[in-house]
């Protein structure tokens, strides 16, 4: 295959995470979200609030971070934050993941974009703790938006919002958690 070949197979290959369905519906709660509208909408979440980032993140590398990071979905399956999941499992699966799907590409640019997934997964920088609370941050607001979407079928609580997303959101954009807990206990003080 000619360097361009494999460029187009990646490409190919990546317009997949268009099937790959989520849990989260859309804010009008019409239908579920796909996984490369969830990547598109966290790019967009990264541009529109850089300003709510630490000094030290580069909101450019957020960006492909959050472009590249359900990449591996495509393989792997989206895995319900609220799901019984086994984590060390769902982690090798992924791993193997990204190495088929970004194998595909040619050495030089695989060695460039694989780091930066590597980076959002192990969530150690300041760039990728943002990253990773833009990545739980979007999903409540939807389900804000829809009046609870996925929340209802996984019959979420918020006790168990605030531990499986909040701390993620609160390491790497603390007014976003100050935001979004507000929001959060308002919607299921009005369940009550």
């Amino acid at each position: 295959m000619t360097r361009l070949d494999q460029q187009i197979a990646f490409l190919d290959e990546a317009d997949k995470l268009k099937s790959v369905l989520r849990a989260t519906t859309l804010a009008d709660g019409s239908r579920a979200e796909n996984s490369a509208e969830h990547s598109w909408h966290l790019t967009l979440y990264a541009l529109v609030l850089a300003d709510q980032a630490g000094p030290d993140v580069d909101i450019n590398r957020v960006i492909k971070m959050l472009i590249l990071h359900d990449l591996v979905e495509i393989d792997a399956g989206d895995n319900p934050i609220f799901g019984d999941l086994d984590h060390a499992a769902i982690a090798a699966q992924e791993q193997v993941a990204a190495d088929r799907i970004f194998g595909l590409l040619p050495g030089d640019i695989a060695a460039n974009l694989r780091p930066i997934w590597e980076e959002f997964e192990a969530a150690e920088t300041p760039s990728a703790q943002f990253a990773k609370a833009l990545d739980r941050f979007q999903p409540p607001m939807l389900n804000l938006a829809s009046g609870g979407g996925s929340w209802t079928d996984y019959d979420v609580t918020e006790d168990m919002i605030n531990a499986r997303v909040g701390t993620k959101i609160a390491m790497g954009a603390p007014a976003l958690w100050d935001y979004a807990r507000a929001r959060i206990a308002a919607f299921f003080a009005n369940l009550a």
